[in-house]
């Protein structure tokens, strides 16, 4: 990878952590928020046929962290794309 100047870099790499701070951010929400500090409330309601806290701690939160992934992704591709530092 081969930025034009150091301006560019700095600009690339912080455009990249924000996004990666932001992800896991959204991660963390849906890991530790919904599947331990809410799961009493969402208990109450059903998905599947289980109580959706306990879907959420133990599938829910692995679905959104692969959705992620191909979020972060795109994101990264369109970031590359943008700073002209894409594979080819």
């Amino acid at each position: 990878m081969s930025f034009e100047n150091n301006d560019k870099a700095a600009g690339y790499w912080r455009e990249n952590l924000r996004l990666v701070l932001s992800l896991l951010a959204i991660w963390a929400a849906v890991s530790f928020g919904c599947g331990i500090l809410l799961v009493d409330i969402l208990n109450e309601f059903t998905f599947m046929g289980f109580k959706l806290g306990f879907w959420f701690a133990q599938q829910g939160a692995m679905y959104v962290f692969v959705a992620l992934i191909f979020v972060y992704v795109a994101k990264a591709n369109a970031l590359d794309k943008k700073y002209n530092v894409q594979e080819d």
